[in-house]
């Protein structure tokens, strides 16, 4: 199959190269051309880690140029940029081409189908919990992929085309796939905010001195504590709304292959026998810029809706926001559009 790719960072970088391994056509398009230059002027996609080899996936110099054709798109970029992409595809795409987002953030799947609907066109679109593939970029063509994940939760817009999306995610990745009840299920899936704000928190020197620090040694018991607590919010937003989702220790289980376990316990032994993952060496890293204003802010503002205390989650805001001297929250430019006109819980779950 042919998917284009919106992106060219690490995340895009590690799915061209998975899906060309597997057989695909992958089609890259940078936004701002800047991260595509070395594979546009000939250079190879060199992969490392979990894949390994030189792929050449195409190059498109516009949006227009990657979606024509394309048997399905991946949006594959950190969630400051999805508003983007989406505002750019939504007047191209056509009936058969359906949209992955990866991960999902700010219910963003829902902001695309509005944009759709205004033109009359319907497709599948299919939001992951989080990536399939734990990568970094380590130079202008390079990438290095860390963990394939076992298990990633999906759901897809509109639910009666769940099995579609869930046929093709099985085409293009594997079997590896668990269909969720609805978008909001899937959206409060995603552990990445709650691991992230722990993480960068306790470790907020480093990020900014540019130390090198290997993340699962500095998950501590105490960070453990920290996150385990703030997990607890979130499960227990997902409760208010009538729904199951996985732990934080589930996701830890299920993506490293350990024991459940308190999540200090568990990083402690994926340090003893995994090789060192390095933490951001700077404050410019999406943990912040894209955690705090995508990931935190959205179930804060669930949280008001269904009623439920995220104590945590509202500090993690106002903490970070001091930090950076900024107000963080402004940053994110799809939650106002969804929420403008008013959203209520039933809207959500319908």
């Amino acid at each position: 199959m042919r998917v284009a790719i919106m992106g060219a960072g690490a995340a895009a970088f590690a799915a061209a190269a998975f899906l060309a391994e597997n057989g695909h056509e992958a089609v890259l398009w940078s936004p701002s051309g800047k991260s595509t230059q070395e594979l546009a002027a000939g250079a190879p996609l060199v992969s490392e880690g979990k894949i390994a080899g030189e792929f050449r996936p195409g190059v498109a110099p516009s949006c227009e140029v990657a979606l024509d054709g394309a048997d399905a798109v991946l949006i594959a970029l950190p969630a400051n940029g999805h508003r983007l992409v989406m505002d750019a595809m939504a007047p191209l795409l056509s009936r058969g081409q359906p949209v992955i987002i990866s991960s999902h953030a700010s219910l963003g799947a829902f902001y695309l189908s509005r944009l759709l609907s205004e033109r009359g066109v319907e497709v599948p679109i299919i939001a992951l919990s989080t990536t399939i593939l734990r990568s970094r970029r380590t130079g202008p063509n390079m990438v290095k992929i860390a963990t394939i994940r076992s298990k990633v939760d999906i759901a897809t817009l509109p639910r009666r085309l769940a099995d579609e999306g869930l046929d093709l995610c099985h085409t293009l990745f594997g079997d590896r796939f668990r269909a969720v009840d609805g978008l909001l299920a899937v959206s409060l899936s995603n552990v990445n905010p709650q691991s992230h704000m722990a993480l960068a928190l306790a470790n907020f020197t480093r990020m900014e001195k540019g130390e090198a620090w290997g993340q699962s040694e500095n998950l501590t018991l105490g960070v453990g504590r920290l996150l385990e607590a703030i997990d607890a919010e979130r499960l227990a937003l997902a409760a208010a709304f009538g729904l199951t989702v996985r732990t934080m220790r589930e996701h830890y289980s299920l993506t490293y292959g350990v024991p459940d376990a308190p999540l200090g316990e568990t990083s402690r032994m994926l340090a003893e026998t995994q090789p060192t993952t390095l933490g951001p060496a700077t404050i410019e890293t999406r943990y912040t810029l894209e955690d705090v204003p995508f990931g935190l802010l959205p179930l804060a503002e669930l949280g008001r809706l269904a009623g439920v205390p995220m104590p945590l989650h509202e500090a993690g805001l106002a903490i970070f926001s001091a930090l950076y001297g900024r107000d963080l929250t402004q940053d994110n430019d799809i939650l106002p559009e969804l929420t403008k006109n008013g959203l209520s819980r039933d809207q959500l779950l319908a």
